[in-house]
This record gives C-alpha cells, structure tokens and sequence, in this order.
C-alpha cells in the first residue's frame, strides 16, 4: 500500500486543497492529510476546527475513487510526520512559481533528512491558482462572497466564526 502525506494549515480547507486532494488520491492508495499545528501562522479555527473540517471535506473525496483519507493533526518536522505516518511520499501543491522556491528548498532539507522520502508537485488547476486561505479569510472578513474558494459548509463555518 502506497501511502502519501499531504500537508498544510487548512486555515480552512479550500477548492484548491480539495482539487489537489482529489488528484493526490490517483497516485496513493492512502494519503494523510497533515492538519499543522503551526503557531506561527495564528490560525483562525481551532485545532480541533481544521481537522473536522478536513474531514467532513475529504474523507468522501477518497471513498468515490477507493482512496483511503486520515486526517493526521502534527506539530513535529514534516519529514518526521511522514515517517511516523508511513509515507514514501509527500504531497505539495503549487499554484505559482513562488511556490516553487520555497518548496524547492523545503525538498532539499527534506532529502537530507530522509532520502527516502520523495516529494511530488502537483500544479493548481487554473481556475484554483489564485485561491489561498489567507485571501479567503479576508475576503470574508471584509464582506466578500466566498462561494467561489470554498465548499459551502465551510463558508457557513466562516461566516459564523468571523460572526457574520
């Protein structure tokens, strides 16, 4: 069983994680989805938010093409996460040469770590390129429809977060 890691904040889940998830599901027969933990970032939703969202959104992804999803949450290296998840590869999606770059570099720490362990890109699909959590969260933040970047049970959890 090949078994992939798909990694992100999921700050929320958007059409262009679902799309990349979609695919990801073609080239595994397990993908996990590593909900991050990174403080960082000051998330919007909880913890405990991102996953149920993720799940509530992914898991039937996987069950329409045989591809079993977990929702994985994680706050070690990622490399560590796909090893203890049993990954033999990563997932990332790109949705423009910027990504490239930071991505480029996270692979040859990554290598170094665990060579073992390799990453595949997958291009965001053209209408999801310009589709980021950030933008999503200010748009709705300022009174933006969001229909368009997001499933709808997501919105409704937006909206109801931000008390709109």
């Amino acid at each position: 069983m090949r078994t992939g890691l798909y990694p992100g904040t999921f700050d929320p889940v958007t059409h262009g994680h679902t799309d990349i998830i979609r695919r990801a599901c073609t080239l595994v027969d397990r993908l996990v989805i590593g909900v991050a933990i990174n403080r960082d970032k000051g998330p919007l939703f909880t913890l405990e938010e991102r996953v149920a969202m993720v799940e509530a959104e992914c898991v039937p992804l996987g069950q329409n093409v045989g591809c079993e999803i977990v929702v994985h949450p994680f706050e070690n290296l990622l490399i560590d996460c796909a090893r203890d998840v049993g990954a033999s590869v990563i997932v990332r999606g790109l949705r423009a040469v910027a990504d490239f770059e930071y991505e480029y570099q996270m692979v040859g720490m990554n290598r170094a770590m665990d060579h073992s362990i390799e990453t595949v890109f997958l291009m965001a699909d053209a209408k999801n390129q310009a589709i980021a959590s950030k933008l999503v969260k200010e748009i709705a933040r300022l009174g933006g429809d969001v229909t368009k970047f997001v499933p709808p049970a997501v919105k409704d959890q937006l909206l109801a977060k931000l008390g709109k």
